[in-house]
């Protein structure tokens, strides 16, 4: 089968778990997302569900937790519809909904296509959690284990559209469109002052954040790093004459649809339930089931070899992020740190960010 084919079929399964409809990995089972499933009647004796979710649910053992996002097979004494399906699905609803279970954790035949499974429900933006093999179900849209590499071949983006965006730090820039085939997300490069071969541009990787970025919130830091970045990058565009380091530079945002880290809106969303019960970002998210860190990184090097950039000088506070675009061929020459005062509503997010992912902070 070739390339295209898999990574239409990644698509269609992804597009298929956000309008709630069933999909069929590796011959191995047929899955109804808990969260969107449409079909009223529907029941299956087993789900599966996350790492994380099953510690909670008193079923994993620290093996298994320790990766958060990996898949658990459950069984509980009477099948599951929907309605109880969602109610294990979600950790946010375990206040309204205390008494589940009891449930038993099977073995795991087909662990790769599970893998798939939860990858292609994180992709989707929705909660790691499936009935399997449920009565009655639609036709499932077919899916391969194999098919999610083809489907993230970074060769496969390229450079839809540019022109000249005048904005608030820069009237010179130019901003510069990339889309996949099989990918809806359209992730941009702004480029403030004169690409010059020569020299190194500074360079910051920004994630998508609607609550930050457009609503000024201020549980996080994106918005004011955002803001920070473009006027550092036009700083650097303003040719002084006193050296290199202080003038006649330029500069790249990219900005990367991967809202929350890789874990989309709701999710993100759902995340900040759980901290406003106490817990912190890093433990909200993995007990949703999802990675701490899911952003794409080799999308940002393919975009900046599609723009002709080959070393830079990063604005980041994570050397991970280093660490992740120099294993994808982009040589950082620098690391240059980009960090702003906290506020009372974002203060423990920093320190987590320094205590518990690594951030030089």
């Amino acid at each position: 089968m070739s390339a295209s084919s898999a990574s239409r079929r990644v698509a269609l399964a992804i597009d298929a778990l956000r309008h709630g409809w069933p999909i069929r990995v590796d011959d191995a089972f047929t899955l109804l997302p808990a969260e969107t499933g449409f079909a009223p009647q529907a029941s299956a004796a087993r789900m599966l569900i996350s790492a994380a979710r099953a510690v909670t649910l008193k079923l994993a053992n620290q093996r298994e937790a320790a990766v958060p996002e990996a898949p658990v097979l459950i069984r509980a004494a009477e099948p599951f519809d929907l309605d109880a399906a969602r109610a294990v699905a979600d950790p946010a609803l375990d206040l309204v909904y205390p008494m589940k279970g009891p449930f038993a954790a099977e073995h795991l035949v087909h662990g790769e296509a599970a893998v798939t499974a939860l990858e292609l429900a994180r992709l989707a933006g929705i909660l790691p959690a499936f009935l399997v093999d449920p009565t009655p179900v639609d036709d499932a849209q077919a899916v391969q284990s194999g098919d999610l590499a083809q489907w993230k071949d970074t060769a496969r983006l390229a450079i839809a559209s540019r022109a000249h965006l005048p904005v608030e730090a820069a009237q010179d820039a130019e901003i510069v469109a990339f889309r996949s085939r099989d990918d809806m997300r359209e992730h941009v490069a702004l480029i403030i002052g004169q690409p010059n071969g020569d020299r190194a541009p500074l360079v910051r990787l920004h994630s998508e954040c609607l609550t930050g970025d457009i609503l000024g919130s201020l549980k996080c830091d994106c918005g004011p790093q955002l803001h920070a970045a473009l006027h550092a990058m036009a700083h650097e565009a303003k040719a002084s004459g006193h050296g290199e380091s202080e003038g006649g530079g330029w500069g790249v945002l990219l900005y990367l649809r991967q809202e929350g880290r890789g874990i989309g809106l709701i999710n993100k969303l759902r995340a900040y339930r759980l901290q406003d019960q106490g817990f912190d970002t890093v433990d909200a998210n993995n007990r949703l089931g999802l990675p701490t860190e899911a952003r794409d990184f080799p999308v940002a090097a393919r975009m900046l070899e599609l723009l002709g950039v080959r070393t830079i000088r990063l604005m980041t506070n994570n050397p991970a992020k280093v660490a992740a675009l120099e294993e994808f061929g982009m040589k950082v020459a620098e690391r240059v740190p980009h960090q702003l005062p906290p506020n009372p509503h974002n203060a423990r997010y920093l320190d987590t960010k320094r205590d518990r992912t690594g951030h030089l902070l």
